[in-house]
């Protein structure tokens, strides 16, 4: 699908134009949203530039990744899709700037897209650029990542807790409430390593737009804009990498509490062995078929053995509790 946006007033007015034959002057943002290969053509025809394929925009080489070709800057970068449901993934997106106008390749719908389009619809910074664009896109990006990783932080202390001090109602169910913590570990790890992998696409990115603003000419309030993007990405790739030890940690923590939890049983199992070894050897050597058996002619020799057996139980059982082994 094609989108068109240009200033109207004070707001950035979209339109879906079915006729690609023109391309009207004011636009500074055309976004190609799973692209066929007439938008493909029509964009490259009207705006100057050459629209990278999907397999080109999934090559993870710097060199085809950011580049300049023919006076346009072609910026690709990984951004996460998909965060809230059960299945995140990374998408490839390309940023084409070319006199001053953006182009926007990808075959997702990231939900920074959205949202710049949606405040830029209630109001558009007058003058607005294709470079203006393309900062609120970053933006909004960075801003994105922080909150899934403020979600993922949340949520990995929550399994802490749920593992440390877990509820009375959770102390049952033993193997199914580990099964299920293990199962939040590994997700939260899978969108953690996504997250840092789209932060440091985007970290690379942001270094060369800093890069070529010299070139460009961008104003002050610009400049100063992608330093703190620079800031804010290396310290969420800091916090990013804190997330993933803290992960590992927790898993660590919770393989040894299965281990722990496996010894206690294989434990029970021993000291049951244990106990009931003596009597099964009484009752075994009174149950041996021999006629010289003194014993079995005693009157008292049933109470008598049936109390050696207990006794036999007993005893082991106590100097286990003694030694604090139970």
């Amino acid at each position: 699908m094609l989108s068109i946006f240009a200033p109207a007033g004070m707001v950035l007015r979209k339109t879906c134009p079915a006729d690609l034959a023109t391309l009207p002057e004011s636009a500074v943002w055309i976004d190609l949203e799973k692209p066929t290969a007439d938008e493909d053509r029509a964009v490259e025809r009207l705006a100057g530039v050459a629209v990278p394929t999907r397999e080109d925009m999934q090559e993870i080489e710097i060199s085809s990744r950011l580049y300049l070709e023919n006076g346009a800057r072609y910026m690709t970068a990984s951004l996460m899709c998909g965060s809230e449901t059960g299945a995140p993934r990374i998408t490839p997106v390309t940023f084409i700037l070319s006199n001053h106008r953006l182009v926007t390749v990808r075959y997702e719908a990231p939900k920074p897209f959205t949202l710049v389009e949606n405040k830029l619809a209630r109001a558009a910074p007058q003058g607005l650029t294709g470079e203006g664009v393309l900062l609120e896109l970053l933006d909004a990006v960075i801003d994105r990542c922080a909150d899934i990783l403020e979600r993922a932080g949340a949520d990995v202390d929550q399994v802490s807790h749920d593992i440390f001090e877990p509820d009375e109602s959770a102390r049952t169910g033993h193997a199914k409430r580990y099964s299920e913590i293990l199962i939040a570990i590994g997700r939260k790890g899978d969108l953690t390593s996504k997250v840092r992998e789209s932060l440091v696409s985007i970290g690379r990115l942001v270094t060369f737009v800093a890069t070529e603003s010299d070139s460009i000419k961008w104003s002050k309030e610009m400049r100063a804009q992608l330093k703190t993007m620079q800031r804010d990405v290396a310290s969420l790739t800091d916090h990013a990498s804190y997330l993933s030890n803290k992960i590992t940690f927790v898993l660590d923590a919770m393989l040894g509490v299965v281990n722990l939890e496996q010894n206690n049983i294989i434990k029970l199992f021993s000291v049951m062995a244990v106990v009931l070894m003596p009597p099964t050897l009484i009752a075994s050597v009174y149950g041996m078929n021999f006629r010289m058996m003194p014993e079995l002619d005693w009157p008292h020799g049933y109470p008598f053995a049936l109390a050696m057996m207990v006794i036999a139980a007993v005893l082991p059982y106590m100097i286990f509790k003694w030694k604090k082994w139970l």
